[in-house]
């Protein structure tokens, strides 16, 4: 946030010195106005993405059959499930589940699989009434060969 504020503060620097024979005042208090906009706009946004992101529980994702990383946060209504830094291989039919153990032998499926790098989020059904303390795996799971590609415990 802090050097986008000042890569445009010097461009509104550059675009005044190199036309300052032909930029009137009235032109530079309107392009400073919409670099304050633009910032304070910014900062809304990720006041909002903080307040949204209070996590109830966490957990890193730890290889099993591949190499699978990055951080599972369910937050506090227990209504969605967020992966950031996510990095895993790829197969056939992957699939995201909340599971009492690692060999997924009860589980709740989230859905299949939204990537292999980066971060996503998932709703979670009924999860209200999900005990956290038994459903304590997210795993990346392989439906066609039942493999447990990585897991995550939440902690």
């Amino acid at each position: 946030m802090k050097l986008k504020f000042i890569m445009y503060s010097c461009l509104l620097a550059l675009a005044i010195s190199c036309s300052s024979d032909q930029m009137t005042d009235e032109d530079e208090t309107a392009v400073i106005e919409e670099v304050v906009m633009e910032e304070e706009e910014e900062v809304e946004e990720e006041e909002i993405v903080e307040e949204g992101t209070s996590s109830l529980l966490m957990g890193e994702f730890v290889a099993d059959a591949h190499p699978t990383s990055g951080t599972v946060t369910i937050n506090e209504e227990k209504t969605q499930l967020t992966i950031t830094g996510f990095k895993s291989d790829n197969g056939p039919v992957l699939e995201l589940y909340i599971a009492t153990d690692t060999a997924a032998k009860d589980f709740i499926t989230l859905g299949v699989l939204q990537g292999l790098e980066g971060d996503f989020v998932y709703a979670i059904p009924d999860g209200a009434t999900i005990n956290f303390s038994t459903y304590k795996y997210v795993l990346v799971w392989c439906v066609d060969f039942s493999i447990n590609f990585g897991h995550a415990e939440l902690k």
